[in-house]
């Protein structure tokens, strides 16, 4: 008799649940974390996205933060089926070019605290990054991330991210390898409104001794998801933000941003 093979079961059950899960995050992103939500297949999401420099507590000479320079972000994200989706980031900071691809691997079914989990990876390319020592043999970084989202009672969601990060810091000669968890969450106050909050664990590395952390509002609307936050990590493509923060989460160093999110109508 010809042996059974689990991997197509598992792969099967896995299909067949995701086509049932109940929608854990209203969204494909917190402010920096991914979550497990992929869009319906054949949809292409861009993004812009900026990280004010001057911090908050400047005051009204520098119109509390938003008026000053920025790091600007650019993405454009596409689903290639229901469970794969693709994209590719850009940041003025060191022109931090990004490939990524996220995948669902479960869903809870009917009944019970609604959960997902699926994974994701991406490779940077530094284009830009300032001269240093040791930077121009350090351009690309790489992650992988283990996603589990779930839904607590009808308001409130949560997210787990455990990932490895390859070549956090370009200023080394050697490459080095670190582990992260990140921790977010998020209440939702109405249909198109809700409270996020986000809490990077980095291990402590010359000039990044702080964890990143981001709260904020979201507000959907047909078509667009818009997140007005405050954070110590003015940086966001992943491997900049994952790698750890230079300055403590204090007022005084506060920055404002925003993570704007459009379906494209293809």
């Amino acid at each position: 008799m010809r042996p059974i093979t689990i991997a197509p079961l598992v792969l099967s059950f896995a299909v067949a649940s995701a086509a049932h899960a109940q929608e854990v995050f209203r969204s494909v992103q917190s402010a920096n974390l991914p979550t497990a939500e992929i869009l319906a297949q054949g949809s292409w999401l861009f993004e812009i996205s900026h990280r004010f420099n001057t911090p908050v507590s400047e005051g009204a000479s520098a119109l509390w933060g938003f008026d000053g320079p920025v790091f600007n972000r650019l993405g454009l994200a596409y689903s290639a089926t229901d469970r794969v989706q693709l994209g590719i980031l850009r940041t003025n900071a060191e022109d931090n070019v990004e490939l990524n691809a996220k995948v669902a691997l479960w869903s809870s079914g009917d009944g019970g605290v609604p959960t997902k989990l699926a994974f994701m990876g991406g490779v940077a390319f530094n284009t830009q990054p300032f001269p240093f020592p040791g930077a121009e043999d350090n351009e690309s970084q790489q992650y992988a991330q283990l996603i589990v989202n779930a839904l607590l009672g009808d308001r409130f969601a949560v997210g787990v991210v455990p990932t490895y990060l390859r070549n956090q810091r370009l200023a080394d000669f050697d490459v080095h390898q670190a582990v992260a968890v990140g921790l977010h969450g998020q209440l939702f106050l109405s249909p198109d409104l809700g409270l996020l909050g986000e809490w990077l664990v980095t291990p402590e590395r010359t000039d990044l001794e702080h964890d990143p952390v981001t709260f904020g509002l979201e507000a959907t609307t047909r078509g667009h998801v818009f997140k007005l936050v405050v954070t110590n990590q003015a940086r966001m493509n992943p491997t900049q933000v994952l790698a750890g923060s230079e300055v403590e989460f204090t007022p005084d160093e506060w920055r404002v941003g925003f993570n704007i999110t459009r379906l494209l109508p293809f």
